[in-house]
């Protein structure tokens, strides 16, 4: 007999809930990449300020420097918030760091098998969807490949494998994935000349968000730098979940680098969160997350 969190899955979801409404309503929803408490109160002030949903976004990195309990603490001030924030996985590439995920009270997690095969990413997205359903955690996955030099990933490659918009829709129903990043010129770690507007195919990503009509959010990876103007573009084409980390973490660390031997530990904390909180909700209020909630 299917138990009852089945039958409701994955509307029971933090991470789905968020990015369906999103969905319903047009706009998108930031997942913020953290690394430190720092990141984690600015993310949580900032959402609460300005009464929108986010996303806090680990890496594997953090479930080995700063451990499993880290993540719990994560996972439980984000809940505890007073506007919906869910806890993300990104990037989970080795499959001892999946296994290790699904340990923990994420409410998603990124399963990057996109240097696979299609068949064998196919194949490997479907086993960890059905794993995730009985821990009801939501996945999301990568098709094509998105090149890259930030965190892990491999040099950058503008010739990269792009993301074929007649496959998009079946990958997705074989998979049962739930969000999907596809690659359509964007990359990690910054653009060469003429930046992210010379290298994005948006006709490309139209056509992958048409595909899919409005039943898989996409999200989008590679967003350093890129312009206000570019990512509302991206909303139109069924863009809900926007992956953020320079965009908004560049001042409060150069206030840090500044100020690190001039300020008490405590006053230079303080300041510095305030100005990362300041950063996220500028970004809430341009993609039009903000006064959802």
């Amino acid at each position: 007999m299917a138990s009852k969190n089945e039958f409701t899955y994955p509307e029971t979801n933090l991470t789905w809930r968020i990015l369906n409404h999103a969905n319903k309503n047009n706009y998108a929803v930031e997942a913020y990449n953290c690394y430190n408490t720092d990141g984690v109160v600015a993310i949580i002030r900032a959402a609460e300020r300005t009464h929108s949903a986010a996303i806090i976004q680990l890496f594997p990195w953090t479930m080995h420097f700063q451990g499993p309990e880290f993540i719990r603490y994560v996972v439980r001030s984000a809940h505890a918030a007073l506007v919906p924030v869910a806890v993300h996985l990104d990037h989970c590439i080795k499959t001892e760091d999946v296994e290790l995920a699904l340990t923990l009270p994420f409410d998603s997690i990124m399963v990057d098998a996109s240097t696979l095969d299609e068949e064998a990413n196919i194949d490997y997205c479907k086993r960890i969807v059905e794993r995730a359903r009985a821990l009801n955690i939501t996945i999301e996955a990568e098709m094509g490949r998105i090149e890259g030099g930030e965190d892990g990933l491999p040099t950058v490659d503008m010739e990269a494998v792009m993301t074929r918009e007649d496959q998009a829709k079946e990958f997705v129903r074989r998979t049962g994935v739930h969000f999907l990043a596809p690659s359509f010129g964007n990359i990690h770690g910054g653009y060469p000349d003429g930046g992210a507007e010379k290298a994005w195919d948006l006709t490309k990503l139209a056509a992958i968000g048409k595909s899919l009509s409005s039943t898989t959010p996409l999200v989008l990876h590679g967003t350093h730098p890129v312009s206000d103007e570019l990512f509302l573009k991206t909303i139109q084409f069924s863009v809900r979940k926007i992956n953020l980390n320079r965009t908004v973490r560049d001042e409060y660390t150069k206030f840090v680098a500044e100020n690190a031997g001039l300020l008490e530990l405590t006053v230079l904390k303080v300041q510095a969160v305030e100005i990362y909180a300041k950063s996220i909700a500028r970004m809430m209020d341009v993609l039009g997350s903000s006064g959802r909630y």
